[in-house]
């Protein structure tokens, strides 16, 4: 189902809004908007209206009503006209076809534990009231426990399977949670729902943990486990349906929540929507990349200064550069101004993986963390990603850190001087020498290396041993001044002859941990790296 548009009246927090011109082809709407802003009250408003129409259950006048319109409302019919639903593809007259046309979850998800020694018979969730308000709390993991092992139980009785192997049974609805939970979590995976008339739960391998029991996850991965759970279960009754879940960030950090956001965009069925409210960054830079992938199918409501006691009509917002400046303000507020370093220097460098990530960041943090402490070094991605004026993240950071000196810092590599005059234009910083291991291995830190273990007498074995280096990568095809390419065999050449320990058990651990430290205020190569990056500033 897909929701035209909403009108409330005289509901909660609203005199008069009206919510239009939903696309057809929406499949996500987000609502955006602070605390207090109304965003919970428009499901509240739809789940009064399912209520209503699809089983007859009125509920609190004075829960619903605005206040100051409680005494002047019809006594008896208070409910009817206050919600009106409008949608593209449904016929919502009928009682039995409103049943299962909404899902609601809401924002006090909370089952710490539960471990089952007995089933029972669920009825059909379309056929049930879930809340009587949003405000209720909301278990819902127990319960899919039972409809799973349900649902295998029903699937191994039935004759059209008899050529399926119990395994293959489980399987088909298990390895759905798990292939979603392997989209969001990188070291977290669903193993067994154990022995459900014994000790019935969800069971986990986590890093090197094995039989890791659900009471044990983090809240966090909990709230993520509960939500892409019960979409995998409940999909299958409600495929034709508005699913409405109320702040689902709840204790999750901002990468898991954009991760979060994007299986479930993924979960949900094509001919149903997903409404979500959220103040989360990590939702919002989720949202934004989706309708960027799958144009016409996210849509944007903003809830942020609305005069709700007069009448609001609200449309779609685009992701223009006021709306986004908007979403994080809202997102961070206040806050950012009380963390936000003097100046952040966005340099080169990966931010994937593990091996080598953020490793430039790393490099001049070591080096500068002393005299510049208010300095922030974050690797933003390539240089291509650096000149970008349209990089996501640096403009999240730009626009939330917007009293910090923003300094652009890239490689030399092979650019001409043009190439750099042009850079210097956009106020872009370039290295003077090809990239930073350049600095990291210039002959003054090797010798300041060889001092530093009492091994003097081995400098000039040690600079021959990177001139060595070189001239083998030369040898490869590389420029004379590629000290990236050859510092893997300067790593492996000084831990031989200075016979190193514990320095770092790959080059870029050692380049970090060991040589990075040798770059002083006294070195000179501290003073053409400060010169660089930070060229008058103080």
């Amino acid at each position: 189902m897909k929701i035209r548009g909403i009108k409330l009246n005289k509901f909660k927090r609203f005199t008069d809004l009206t919510i239009t011109d939903i696309p057809e082809s929406t499949k996500l709407v987000i609502l955006v908007g602070p605390n207090g802003c109304g965003k919970t009250s428009v499901f509240e408003g739809l789940n009064h209206w399912y209520k209503w129409n699809g089983f007859y259950t009125v509920g609190s006048k004075d829960y619903y009503l605005k206040e100051g319109d409680k005494e002047t409302a019809n006594k008896d019919n208070w409910h009817i006209e206050q919600v009106q639903v409008s949608t593209y593809d449904t016929d919502l007259k009928n009682k039995d076809n409103i049943h299962g046309r909404f899902y609601f979850r809401t924002a006090h998800r909370n089952e710490p534990d539960f471990t089952t020694s007995s089933l029972s018979r669920l009825g059909n969730p379309k056929d049930q009231m879930k809340f009587d308000t949003l405000m209720n709390t909301d278990m819902s993991v127990s319960e899919n426990y039972q409809r799973l092992v349900s649902n295998t139980l029903s699937r191994v009785f039935n004759s059209q399977n008899d050529n399926k192997s119990v395994k293959d049974l489980r399987e088909e609805l298990t390895g759905k949670i798990k292939k979603s939970l392997n989209n969001v979590f990188d070291d977290l995976q669903l193993v067994s729902i154990g022995d459900p008339l014994v000790n019935g739960s969800f069971y986990f391998t986590k890093g090197r943990s094995e039989s890791f029991h659900y009471k044990n996850l983090s809240a966090g991965e909990k709230s993520a486990f509960d939500l892409l759970l019960d979409l995998v279960i409940k999909a299958a009754y409600f495929d034709n349906t508005v699913y409405c879940i109320d702040e689902p960030e709840t204790h999750m950090h901002t990468a898991l929540q954009a991760k979060l956001l994007s299986e479930l965009y993924n979960l949900i069925p094509n001919n149903s929507q997903l409404w979500l409210s959220t103040h989360s960054i990590g939702m919002l830079k989720a949202a934004k990349e989706l309708e960027e992938q799958h144009p016409n199918t996210v849509c944007f409501l903003n809830f942020t200064d609305m005069d709700f006691d007069t009448s609001i009509v609200i449309r779609p917002s685009t992701i223009d550069t006021t709306i986004w400046n908007k979403f994080l303000e809202l997102a961070f507020g206040d806050f950012a101004k009380l963390i936000a370093p003097q100046r952040v220097v966005f340099c080169e460098g990966t931010v994937q993986g593990r091996a080598y990530k953020n490793f430039d960041a790393q490099i001049y943090s070591r080096i500068f963390a002393s005299k510049y402490p208010d300095t922030s070094f974050v690797s933003i991605g390539s240089c291509s990603e650096l000149e970008d004026d349209n990089n996501i993240s640096m403009k999240i950071i730009s626009q939330v850190l917007k009293n910090s000196t923003i300094i652009k810092f890239i490689d030399r590599d092979d650019k001409s001087e043009g190439e750099i005059n042009d850079l210097k234009t956009k106020d872009i910083k370039v290295l003077n020498k090809r990239h930073i291991e350049c600095y990291l291995l210039d002959d003054e830190i090797i010798t300041k290396l060889c001092i530093s273990q009492g091994k003097e007498d081995k400098i000039t074995e040690c600079l021959n041993a990177k001139k060595q280096a070189i001239t083998e990568s030369v040898g490869r095809g590389h420029p004379t001044d590629d000290i990236k390419s050859a510092s893997g065999k300067i790593y492996t050449e000084l831990k031989r002859l200075l016979s190193l320990t514990k320095c770092g058990n790959t080059k870029d651990a050692f380049l970090r941990d060991t040589i990075a430290p040798l770059i002083t205020e006294e070195t000179q190569i501290y003073k053409e790296l400060e010169s660089e990056i930070f060229g008058n500033v103080s």
